[in-house]
């Protein structure tokens, strides 16, 4: 009963944390939180003069408003959190870094540590989920196409039979913006189930001589989106 209330409370408070730092960014915040949570109490209430001839109906339409709100109102901060860290970081190096170390699904797999990386700080980052390899390059298109042809080469020596997937994120042409690179793995055609997954992740790194070091001034551990659970 104690570890339940104490993991309870860490989270009341973690929640306290995201919303005080968001708001630093996000004016509009406390009035879109306001309003989330008042409009379902607002509807809850108008429904149960409407079709509420009982007493208990004026007591379960307003609980019911209520806790719709409180859940509105946590899926709006989280997503509004989930934005504002991404606008701090996007552009940065190891933003991508970041993002594969907090917000990949747990289908995929992959180090915020870049394969590969320039004095320029551009690098290229390697996960591996469902739709099989992906290379995530960081920074300057023309710097990163042969690093990435690089590591496709390293790749494809290792495991013939599997497809690598090449993504860009950075401000040259027709990139994937740092906020949907999430989203844009999870759309990518399966290729590999779960056992696979497993067997290539390990086998690449097992392959990987030594981590490369991220340049000074680089740290994505301070970036990464804070996020309520």
């Amino acid at each position: 009963m104690a570890a339940e209330k104490a993991k309870r409370n860490g989270r009341i408070r973690q929640m306290v944390e995201v919303y005080r730092t968001t708001k630093v960014h996000d004016r509009n915040l406390p009035l879109a939180l306001l309003l989330c949570f008042l409009a379902p109490v607002a509807v809850s209430l108008l429904l149960a003069w409407l079709l509420s001839g009982a007493w208990f109906g004026w007591i379960v339409w307003p609980v019911t408003g209520i806790l719709v709100g409180i859940l509105l109102v946590m899926i709006v901060l989280g997503r509004r959190a989930e934005k504002v860290a991404y606008e701090q970081i996007e552009g940065r190096p190891g933003a991508v870094g970041a993002v594969v170390q907090s917000a990949l699904r747990r289908s995929w797999r992959g180090s915020e540590v870049p394969v590969a990386i320039n004095r320029n700080q551009d690098a290229v980052y390697r996960v591996i989920g469902r739709g099989g390899v992906v290379l995530i390059s960081e920074g300057s298109r023309s710097r990163t196409q042969r690093m990435a042809a690089d590591e496709e080469r390293k790749i494809k020596r290792a495991l013939r039979n599997v497809e690598v997937v090449h993504l860009y994120v950075g401000p040259d042409g027709d990139g994937v913006p740092l906020p949907r690179l999430s989203k844009t793995l999870v759309k990518l055609k399966p290729k590999l189930n779960r056992n696979e997954v497993a067997a290539v992740y390990n086998r690449l790194v097992s392959l990987q001589a030594a981590p490369i070091g991220i340049p000074k001034g680089m740290d994505p551990n301070r970036v990464r989106s804070q996020r309520p659970r």
